[in-house]
């Protein structure tokens, strides 16, 4: 009996006449899945305030101890992480990774890179970039991405990128403190097992990112990558201003493409959307 309650298929009519009321499996069914959804939705936060908490924790302790002795240095603010990257640029020998969110670049910043990128890529470094997929429709973004692939480069893009990140010769990591402010500052990372963990995370990006060169999947009847990650914040309980600034668009655009979500899912509130998204197939039942 206390199985059967669990799984919503019967219950207690009342406490004056403790009698057994027994539940159509196709609405203990659905109250099952919503309460598993919700499990699931609330496990997700928990990662994502852990790993939040722990950039917070490794920028800390960087710039307390102001030295590279323990494999983490700090950067404080922009002029220290642009000197930093021309020096970074001029030791890389082999391979030169970055995630590059934002959404579409500034002119000053692609201006600024030119030259660092063009020295690197003739001298053979293996250079491989990930943006986010709403440069798509910037043209000047654009433009530079092909100009660096004319070079030699690999361009890839991904509808969001967990933050700005460059490991070169898989030896030293910069990561930014701040996503939403990468010129607060940044941390240096030469210490060999989180150098392992970020390379990892970078290939795992990679290899599920759109190749530059090709049009994103519109097959009928199936989210975009854009909406399906939309929908997967959504049902994390984040703001729209929250999702426009880690897919790299304007809010506007996050709550047009919310709102036809919503539709085409049938679902009234966004914790129910994500309850019909797993039911229809759009999201998977498990994080990935």
């Amino acid at each position: 009996m206390d199985q059967l309650s669990e799984m919503s298929l019967v219950t207690m009519s009342t406490e004056d006449s403790p009698q057994v009321q027994v539940i159509h499996p196709l609405l203990g069914l659905e109250a099952l899945l919503a309460r598993q959804q919700a499990e699931l939705a609330a496990r997700q936060q928990q990662v994502e305030e852990t790993q939040a908490a722990a950039a917070e924790l490794l920028a800390f302790y960087a710039h307390k101890q102001s030295t590279s002795s323990a494999g983490v240095q700090f950067l404080d603010g922009i002029d220290a992480i642009r000197s930093y990257i021309v020096t970074l640029h001029s030791r890389v020998r082999e391979e030169f990774l970055t995630f590059a969110p934002g959404g579409p670049q500034t002119a000053e910043n692609m201006r600024a890179s030119r030259p660092l990128n063009t020295r690197m890529l003739k001298r053979g470094v293996q250079m491989r970039t990930i943006y986010l997929e709403s440069i798509r429709r910037d043209r000047a973004t654009m433009e530079h991405a092909q100009w660096l692939e004319s070079l030699g480069a690999k361009i890839r893009t991904a509808p969001a990128l967990p933050n700005r990140v460059i490991i070169h010769d898989q030896r030293t990591a910069l990561i930014a403190t701040d996503i939403e402010n990468t010129a607060v500052g940044a941390v240096v990372v030469t210490n060999p097992g989180m150098i392992s963990l970020l390379y990892t995370l970078f290939e795992q990006v990679w290899q599920s990112a759109e190749p530059f060169d090709a049009s994103p999947e519109r097959t009928p009847g199936k989210l975009t990558a854009q909406q399906a990650e939309v929908l997967r914040q959504m049902t994390q309980g984040r703001t729209d201003e929250a999702i426009a600034a880690s897919l790299g668009v304007s809010t506007r655009t996050v709550r047009r493409i919310s709102t036809n979500l919503l539709q085409l899912v049938g679902a009234q509130s966004r914790f129910q959307a994500g309850v019909h998204a797993v039911q229809r197939g759009y999201l998977p039942a498990t994080p990935q």
